[in-house]
């Protein structure tokens, strides 16, 4: 925390700009999850300050999670009351906090780079196709939707072409003008001028609140459907929080649902972190066990305020990364200026497009999935490809999680190809043929050397050298012993090299 105000000078547009995307994904995920809409904005609140505050991680940006969206509305309606819920995301918080405190964080070393590389492409381009309806004015699915199967009906595509029915003109223009001004705002030619001090990002979003200003009373006027609207204007402050119901703690399935979302968030917040030091200009490395402890407190405060739960999200990590976020203090602003603004000033962003923040987001999506990306990662080799390119398609056209599980499980079948593949050398001079094992030789690499022997003729020599193997599994020593057998009755000679020292 002693170095946070360092690079302040990157950090504050960096947190602006994710504050501007933050409010609409907050918004979107509350009424997705049928919970209060002021409920998401306590959780982006919580996960920018607290979260923030408590986190190892540099760039990383907590809040609500579309990923628990289903799960929240589920259990809702399974427990019965918004209050109850709550109760459940105070324990899902302090389970959260022993997780980290056991050091479960370690699974986050675990997830292969090619399938977070794989999960970052997807999100980029889920960012995209997700976000083009709302570039032409089409709103009806709420922002922050990751599922390939949205309420309204549509999927992920089928809203593309769904969505050119109801083509807003001012909406699109907005959009395509704000695309280009942060292509624009991107080239060396703004870089080299003062201008670079200026968030492109925060243009484009005045830009649309002058638009929506000066379109008013026209036909071309931005009607609210199409504009951020917070859904609490006239209400008494008391009555934007809510507070947890302890009355029914013998309900078994309290505890049910608390399991439920400590583990899908904390799955989801290891991953994020693995994600977001893969973004990390400075490439820096992540506690997962501190990352545990901080989303279990924040989870408890916004459990007990009336709050979602929150997760690390790739999302406003991408946008506070790509805005020059180098440090904490800009998910700190961005949690400061949720807050702030929402309870002072909450009818300006009334005038916000989401054609505005569709172009931001598009760009976003756009540096995630690079075509550049595609190309490094094919030129890498069919065995980074294919799990790479299954997590994608994974995350397309499923959810987040189910995606991850398809690239890790494509991951698990190319290291069994490869061990299958290289557990062994073989050569051959003459009659000798010599089979070189490697240095770890488990139950994985019985099926090739198996294929091997069996290929070997009658009436030759056979030297096995284990001289490099540090471990033999039982598997791999019983099928060289079934070998010496069969190699009686083949007039095959054997000669094993073992190891000075073997583990079997």
């Amino acid at each position: 925390m002693k170095n946070l105000f360092k690079t302040w000078k990157q950090d504050a547009p960096a947190g602006l700009v994710v504050f501007l995307v933050a409010v609409p994904l907050c918004l979107g995920i509350a009424l997705a999850s049928e919970a209060p809409v002021f409920s998401g904005l306590i959780a982006g609140i919580i996960g920018g300050i607290v979260v923030g505050s408590i986190s190892g991680s540099s760039i990383g940006v907590s809040g609500p999670a579309a990923g628990l969206a289903a799960i929240v509305a589920a259990a809702i309606h399974d427990l019965g009351s918004f209050e109850l819920f709550l109760a459940a995301v105070v324990f899902a918080g302090i389970l959260q906090v022993i997780l980290g405190l056991i050091r479960a964080g370690f699974i986050s070393f675990y997830f292969p780079n090619v399938v977070i590389k794989g999960m970052l492409a997807a999100i980029g381009l889920l960012i995209i196709f997700k976000q083009l309806p709302h570039a032409v004015g089409y709103d009806a699915d709420y922002e922050g939707d990751e599922s390939f199967f949205q309420a309204d009906g549509h999927n992920t595509f089928s809203e593309l072409f769904y969505s050119l029915n109801y083509i807003t003109i001012p909406a699109l223009i907005i959009c395509a003008v704000s695309i280009g001004l942060l292509i624009l705002w991107d080239t060396k030619f703004i870089q080299k001028t003062f201008l670079k001090f200026v968030p492109g990002p925060l243009l484009v979003v005045l830009l649309g609140i002058l638009a929506t200003i000066m379109l008013q009373g026209t036909s071309w006027a931005l009607i609210p459907k199409h504009r951020v609207d917070l859904g609490i204007s006239g209400k008494p402050f008391k009555e934007l929080f809510t507070f947890p119901d302890f009355s029914q703690l013998g309900n078994y399935k309290l505890y049910l649902t608390a399991a439920t979302v400590a583990i899908v968030a904390s799955l989801e917040t290891l991953l994020s972190v693995d994600a977001s030091d893969k973004l990390d200009p400075k490439k820096r490395i992540t506690s997962g066990n501190r990352e545990l402890i901080a989303q279990g407190v924040g989870n408890t405060l916004s459990g007990l305020i009336g709050g979602l739960p929150v997760t690390q999200v790739v999302v406003r990590t991408s946008a506070n990364v790509n805005s020059g976020g180098l440090n904490k203090l800009s998910t700190i602003i961005h949690g400061t200026l949720i807050a702030v603004t929402v309870l002072s000033v909450p009818a300006v962003f009334n005038y916000i497009p989401y054609a505005s923040l569709a172009a931001v987001l598009i760009m976003v999506g756009f540096k995630l999935a690079k075509p550049s990306l595609f190309k490094k990662v094919f030129k890498e080799g069919w065995l980074q490809f294919i799990p790479f390119m299954a997590t994608i398609l994974g995350i397309l056209f499923t959810d987040l999680l189910i995606g991850i599980s398809i690239g890790l499980g494509v991951s698990f079948l190319v290291i069994l190809y490869y061990n299958f593949k290289l557990s062994h050398y073989l050569s051959v001079d003459e009659n000798v043929y010599k089979i070189r094992l490697t240095e770890h030789m488990t139950f994985l690499n019985k099926a090739s050397l198996i294929e091997t022997l069996l290929k070997i003729p009658n009436g030759v020599k056979v030297i096995i050298d284990e001289s490099q193997a540090k471990f033999l599994a039982h598997d791999i020593v019983e099928s060289i012993e079934d070998f010496k057998i069969r190699a009686k009755d083949k007039n095959i000679e054997i000669e094993i090299i073992t190891p000075k020292k073997l583990e079997v």
